[in-house]
């Protein structure tokens, strides 16, 4: 059961909070690379916000596999991600599986993605721990390259009562890879993307974001907390939660 947990648990890191999370979005057969960057041109404009949102992966035949609904903020290009893994459904989850990572204090997770750093850190509020995941090499490389984005409006349509273009949006690297993403603008929110659509080869991934306030957070948010245990990596940092919860 243990391992199982610790399974899902990274599962859940890598599907949904960490800077590798957008390769899932937008599910380029190019890798990650260029991902961080390019996902943070959708939002135009916009450089800083909090809101809710929701994760939704869909099957081809639109069935959903997976729910998850979290506190998005980004501040100029840092992102910060508030999770409680029990408020996740996905049909690769066991019913017991919330309850063993609150036991293990592992059900709330924040996922901060530095860009500035080259980094991610990870971390668990209950366990008053975190850790930082550095970029990978070509991830950080490509923080510094420019991107050229083009847009195509499709139609109008109305998300959450915000009334919206939606629009094909296309993200060029300057290796002339692309990233492409169906983004729904509200007009009453200075265009700010209130749905983002990412079709993969076998399943689609759709983003909503709800109660947005269009003002700075904090920069304090996307700083590990003071006072919190730093560990060497997040596989380190969950067997240790695990231990303690064994009394071990």
């Amino acid at each position: 059961m243990i391992k199982h947990i610790y399974s899902l648990t990274v599962l859940l890191w890598v599907v949904g909070l960490s800077s590798v999370s957008v390769s899932a979005q937008f599910g380029s057969p190019g890798g990650q690379a260029g991902l961080n960057a390019a996902m943070t041109k959708l939002f135009g404009d916009t450089k800083s916000f909090t809101s809710q949102a929701e994760v939704k992966m869909l099957d081809k035949g639109g069935g959903e596999t997976m729910t998850m609904p979290m506190i998005f903020s980004m501040l100029d290009g840092k992102i910060r991600a508030d999770i409680d893994m029990a408020r996740v459904k996905s049909k690769d989850m066991p019913a017991e599986a919330a309850a063993s990572l609150k036991q293990m204090g592992m059900d709330k997770m924040v996922s901060i993605v530095r860009p500035d750093k080259k980094l991610t850190i990870i971390i668990y509020p209950a366990l008053k721990s975190y850790a930082e995941v550095p970029m990978s090499k070509e991830d950080a490389a490509d923080l510094d390259k420019k991107y050229t984005m083009s847009s195509s409006k499709l139609g109008n349509e109305t998300i959450d009562g915000h009334p919206c273009e939606k629009n094909k949006i296309t993200v060029t690297g300057e290796n002339g890879q692309k990233h492409e993403a169906i983004v729904w603008n509200a007009s009453d929110l200075k265009k700010f993307p209130v749905q983002m659509q990412m079709n993969q080869q076998d399943a689609n991934v759709v983003m909503r974001y709800n109660n947005v306030q269009l003002t700075r957070p904090n920069g304090t948010q996307f700083e590990a907390p003071a006072g919190f245990t730093k560990h060497a990596s997040v596989e380190k940092l969950m067997q240790d939660g695990m231990m303690k919860a064994l009394g071990k």
